[in-house]
């Protein structure tokens, strides 16, 4: 019996991939010994805040082995997901405008990207021979931001860029504007040897632009104080101190991609799923805020805004509305929501009608927006 050859496996994985609309695919090991204490140190700090999987199911989460038995190499994938031109330094700085994510302007990538990599898998185990199909409980298995998988440390030991000092993977080619996807596999191919340098620099664009200074020290981030953390997990209300440096962000924020100097090498997606849709691109906040629950569901169907769900998405855009200039339809729309949702979000209601009732309100302090990155 002749020796497979694992080696031209591995090109056709990465051809295959990028026939799938990858724009990358790369093969690391399973070891992540060199990132298991920062998890615990990260975690022993409460820097997760509410996220409670993030502490749970013991060591899988940096032992892949453990988590996929039999598993020895992890296939990492990225897909870009910028729109090409959806204005967002614009909507940013216009206090009426509500700022969504980039990422969440279109369909949810979870079932889109999962369902590319469990194409991947079939036309992987297609090209096997029968001797080398998975056998005795192997498998090879897809995530995508949906377990307990340190995506970031596999995609930088696979080659598809390094972590930046915003905690995001940046790649010298790419920028930071793509989804991140995961095949565990039992089959040992060939590890790619070419991780990509560390080429921050000096830079501290994105910890200075940060608008709730959520980075303790460079490489780490302190979710508690992350606008994407309290406009998406956080439960709750959202503290005060951080409700005015929000400005208009209601689900999410670029600001520490948008600054970097990196993503000038950012593509624009060729994927038709991630592309805006119902005008999120370019909504004003009051539009949104008056949508009631069907409208909500409609509107959201498909997309990861829904996720944080109906009273949620109220708590976010009474925020926005309260850091917006003061205008009388906007305090009849609060003053019409309260009572009818629950406690959070009537907090978050009364505060922006104090603020929308002060004379001549427009905003005590200018809110830190981040320029154009290329």
């Amino acid at each position: 019996m002749s020796a497979f050859d694992y080696a031209q496996l591995a090109r056709d994985i990465k051809r295959w991939g990028r026939e799938l609309g990858f724009q990358q695919v790369g093969i690391t090991d399973t070891d992540l010994s060199a990132e298991e204490p920062q998890l615990k140190d990260w975690l022993a700090k409460g820097y997760q805040g509410e996220m409670s999987w993030m502490s749970e199911h013991g060591n899988k989460r940096s032992r892949p082995a453990e988590l996929v038995p039999g598993t020895v190499r992890v296939i990492s994938a990225r897909m870009d997901y910028l729109p090409g031109d959806t204005e967002q330094i614009k909507v940013l700085k216009d206090p009426e405008k509500a700022y969504l994510s980039r990422y969440a302007l279109g369909r949810d990538y979870h079932k889109l990207i999962r369902k590319r990599l469990s194409q991947l898998a079939r036309q992987i185990e297609a090209a096997l021979p029968t001797h080398l199909q998975a056998q005795d409980g192997q498998q090879m298995r897809a995530f995508v931001d949906s377990a307990p998988v340190l995506e970031r440390p596999l995609a930088a030991k696979s080659g598809l860029g390094w972590t930046g000092k915003h905690t995001l993977i940046l790649n010298d080619k790419a920028g930071s504007w793509f989804f991140l996807g995961e095949l565990f596999t039992y089959l040992p191919l060939p590890v790619d040897e070419s991780e990509q340098p560390n080429r921050c620099g000096e830079c501290t664009a994105c910890l200075k632009v940060c608008p709730t200074d959520a980075f303790p020290a460079p490489y780490t981030l302190d979710a508690r104080r992350c606008i994407s953390y309290l406009t998406i997990e956080l439960k709750g209300a959202i503290p005060e101190e951080f409700r005015e440096p929000m400005g208009n962000r209601v689900f999410g924020c670029d600001d520490c991609q948008a600054i970097c100097p990196w993503n000038k090498y950012a593509q624009p997606t060729g994927e038709r799923d991630f592309l805006p849709r119902h005008g999120l691109n370019d909504s004003d906040l009051l539009s949104l805020f008056k949508w009631d629950e069907e409208a909500f569901l409609r509107n959201t169907k498909g997309s990861a805004i829904r996720r944080i769900g109906y009273q949620r998405w109220l708590r976010n855009l009474a925020t926005g509305l309260g850091n917006a200039p003061s205008r009388p339809d906007i305090i009849e729309a609060l003053e019409q929501r309260l009572g009818k949702h629950g406690p959070v979000v009537d907090e978050h209601l009364l505060w922006a009608l104090e603020r929308q009732r002060r004379p001549g309100y427009r905003r005590k302090r200018k809110i830190k927006a981040p320029s154009a990155s290329g």
